[in-house]
């Protein structure tokens, strides 16, 4: 399914975006629920990001309570002439517990000495408190479209749920800035297709 065959009923589009960089990032930190600050190149790829959506007539802008998603908010809103975002709790990064602020081989050494991670979030944690809310930010814009910013853990939960677990596959990188689309009927939530499936990173 591509944008332009989304449905126009009472189903809503969700434009789910990532956040922009943060030093973290390009240091490949685990975040999590630690609120990092976005960095200058995270503020331009927020600009981008809002440059990309400006061809839909977007009614409203929600947003994690982490301060990265939030000023990736700020930022795609006041590009785009929209009100102050909206922040929601459950659509805040999964949180890793004493895994965040580790690098990617620090958490492998970690993992490999543990059999259980102190405060990591279970997956399915994320994804019913994720759904829970999109489907109630449509509730409140029945037949709209609507920017959500998120975090790339609290996405790769969400596709893994909507696809069955086939996506991601292991190559796929959910970028800083990138969007997803979700059109929401009732509770029922339907992942569009992403380009980067067919090899475009999103």
């Amino acid at each position: 399914m591509t944008n332009a065959a989304l449905p126009r009923t009472a189903s809503t589009r969700l434009a789910l975006v990532r956040h922009g960089e943060t030093d973290w990032n390009v240091a490949r930190r685990i975040q999590g629920a630690t609120d990092i600050p976005l960095n200058d190149a995270g503020r331009a790829q927020a600009v981008a990001a809002a440059m990309s959506l400006d061809e839909v007539e977007w009614r409203a802008v929600y947003s994690s309570t982490l301060s990265r998603a939030v000023e990736t908010a700020e930022i795609i809103a006041a590009e785009l002439g929209l009100p102050d975002p909206v922040e929601v709790a459950e659509l805040a990064e999964r949180s890793y517990g004493v895994l965040e602020g580790l690098d990617h081989g620090g958490r492998a050494a970690v993992e490999a000495q543990a059999a259980t991670i102190d405060g990591l979030e279970p997956r399915s944690a994320v994804i019913s408190r994720a759904r829970e809310a999109l489907v109630e930010i449509a509730a409140a814009h029945p037949g709209d479209d609507v920017i959500v910013v998120t975090h790339g853990g609290v996405i790769h939960a969400l596709m893994l749920d909507l696809s069955g677990w086939t996506l991601p596959t292991a190559d796929y990188v959910i970028g800083n800035g990138s969007v997803h689309d979700v059109v929401v009927d009732g509770a029922e939530l339907t992942l569009v297709m992403p380009g980067a499936v067919s090899g475009t990173e999103g």
